[in-house]
């Protein structure tokens, strides 16, 4: 099997936020190391940038070095940084669906995708997606996928995303949750390269419930659950009372940990590394990556914007491709 060329797609985003500054300001950084090619109308990219259009992205490879490879695709509306023009809706959407394209077609070795706005997608062309990680699995033809955030410092996996607290017990099932581990655990060998994922689970309640005191759950079906995949050889452990699972002993112990909703897993990333975490999609027949923020209108234009996720995430799309 003849490998991609090791050449990221990166889409271009919401073009009124800070993807495209942050696009520049990683290519600066990386341009020797980590070639990819970004997608998007270049009348969005800051004044000056020096770009070379390409029409594939091995052609990356050959001008990266001397300037930004880019694959135009023009927009309809105008750009004023921190307001979003729905007009520019169809062409964000695009720049998805080539990215995705060109790395199906094995012209590219991974997905990165800069920030979104949702709103803009729904008001410009009615996109009918929670968000990105929705459209991809689509897109790829696959019904579930896990969205895992990820630094130097720890892996951890959202059961449940974006819904309410309240719904989060309703929606959180032992089918889901196997679904998740499994998937988990996939992504972790294929994708990482970890032969035995050791997986670490969190309790949905506080302190895993304290023997039913503080909820059922736990002892209704999680514990069961975790039993019957660890004698399907799976290593897992738990359910763990979140707050004893995320400090520097507790991370020793395990490659991944999956928590049962958004806040239980985002928290502790975010306090331990704000800036260099990323969003990675597990599940899907591609890698794909983004930097863990969005679009950052308040800031938009202004310079001051860190690109420090989006250049983890582009290393990491890198480090997953050789792993592949």
């Amino acid at each position: 099997m003849t490998r991609p060329p090791q050449v990221i797609a990166l889409s271009c985003g919401e073009p009124a936020g800070i993807g495209p500054e942050i696009a520049v300001a990683a290519w600066s950084r990386l341009r020797d190391t980590c070639p990819f090619v970004w997608i998007g109308d270049p009348r969005h990219l800051p004044a000056g940038t020096e770009v070379t259009e390409v029409t594939a992205p091995e052609q990356a490879l050959a001008v990266s070095k001397n300037s930004l490879p880019i694959l135009p695709i023009p927009f309809d509306g105008a750009v004023t940084q921190g307001t979003a023009d729905p007009r520019n809706a169809a062409g964000v959407i695009r720049a998805i669906e080539t990215a995705v394209a060109l790395v199906t077609a094995g012209q590219a070795s991974a997905v990165c995708t800069a920030p979104i706005h949702k709103k803009a997608l729904i008001d410009g062309a009615g996109f009918a997606y929670p968000g990105h990680t929705e459209f991809l699995a689509t897109l790829a033809g696959v019904e579930r996928v896990v969205m895992m955030l990820a630094s130097a410092q720890l892996r951890v996996v959202p059961a449940t995303i974006h819904i309410p607290l309240r719904e989060v017990a309703h929606v959180l099932s032992p089918d889901l949750l196997r679904e998740v581990i499994t998937l988990t655990a996939e992504g972790l060998t294929r994708q990482f390269g970890i032969a035995a994922p050791r997986i670490a689970i969190a309790g949905l309640n506080p302190h895993a419930g304290e023997g039913g005191a503080m909820g059922q759950e736990e002892l209704d079906w999680m514990t069961g659950l975790i039993t019957d995949l660890q004698a399907q050889g799976h290593l897992l452990t738990g359910p763990h009372p979140a707050d004893t699972l995320f400090h520097a002993a507790a991370r020793s112990r395990y490659d991944a940990a999956i928590a049962m909703y958004h806040d239980q897993a985002l928290i502790p990333i975010k306090t331990l590394d704000f800036d260099k975490g990323v969003n990675v999609t597990l599940g899907l027949p591609f890698i794909r990556t983004s930097p863990d923020h969005g679009t950052a209108f308040d800031i938009a234009g202004q310079g001051i914007a860190s690109p420090s996720s989006l250049i983890e995430a582009l290393k990491l799309a890198q480090t997953m491709a050789t792993s592949a």
